[in-house]
């Protein structure tokens, strides 16, 4: 089985081809073995090429755990420029079918080489049924919490995932605080942890811990629902350059959803025996 291995800013996946969907049944086995970084490739999930009937193309991701997330920005900006690049879309812009439904996705190009992916997001949603919540709560904003002695505000929204963001300017917080906040029982499937340092209006920082994956050094759709709630919370303008560990991701908020600019980039390929 041929694979490609790909990042965006530091979030890597294992990219196989599964266009006949041959690997339905065992591909949460076979991402959890790929993915180990001991007795594997390593990587935080791995990423199934499939055919689509609604779009030109369909992306499938599995977490390293063998979870199954509906979306993740970085990888579909690695997906678009793979897909690109073999030949499987024509054209800069194209479709994509997700868990989370279409996205519309724009390259950037320098003489037919992919240097961005921009891609359209979708709005996010503060909805109890939608994150979900647990019942009686409508939303989360602004929601006081004590966790593990301290006391901590969680602002919550959709994007594709659930997204938990934390403002902590004086970086009081490890992001494997994360793991603390996760699994509270507010969230009925657990929700991402983002902890967010404002340096102005039009600039961020975003570390992020992932349900399923642990610290990582990018979250695409931790950085959009990031600027998407401190926007709301009035701390961010609509145009926002955000620096994770891992590199940086413009996001734009549109009257009909977010984008989200940034790289995929190329490690390596080969063969799983």
């Amino acid at each position: 089985m041929k694979f490609v291995k790909m990042h965006g800013i530091g979030n890597d996946f294992i990219f196989v081809e599964d266009l006949e969907n041959k690997l339905v049944e065992k591909e949460s086995e076979i991402a959890i073995k790929v993915c180990d970084r001991h007795f594997g490739i390593g990587a935080d999930g791995l990423v199934l090429i499939r055919s689509s009937e609604d779009c030109d193309i369909q992306m499938t991701i599995i977490n390293s755990d063998g979870s199954k997330p509906n979306m993740c920005g970085n990888a579909i900006r690695c997906f678009s420029r793979y897909v690109y690049d073999k030949g499987f879309v024509k054209g800069k812009e194209f479709s994509v079918e997700t868990g989370d439904g279409r996205k519309d996705i724009k390259l950037n190009l320098k003489d037919e080489e992919v240097t961005g992916v921009r891609v359209f997001m979708g709005k996010e949603s503060y909805k109890a049924s939608d994150i979900p919540l647990k019942e009686g709560l409508k939303e989360i904003i602004n929601f006081k919490v004590d966790v593990c002695g301290n006391e901590v505000l969680l602002n919550t929204a959709l994007v594709g995932v659930p997204h938990t963001v934390i403002i902590d300017n004086e970086d009081k917080f490890k992001t494997n605080f994360g793991k603390n906040i996760e699994k509270l029982e507010i969230f009925k499937e657990g929700s991402n942890i983002n902890f967010i340092k404002i340096i102005d209006k039009d600039h961020i920082i975003v570390r992020t811990w992932e349900r399923g994956a642990g610290e990582t050094l990018a979250c695409g759709t931790g950085a959009c629902a990031s600027v998407a709630i401190l926007n709301r919370l009035g701390h961010v303008s609509e145009n926002v350059e955000v620096t994770l560990p891992g590199g940086k991701l413009n996001i734009d908020l549109e009257e009909e959803g977010i984008y989200m600019t940034g790289p995929g980039e190329y490690i390596c390929e080969g063969e799983i025996l």
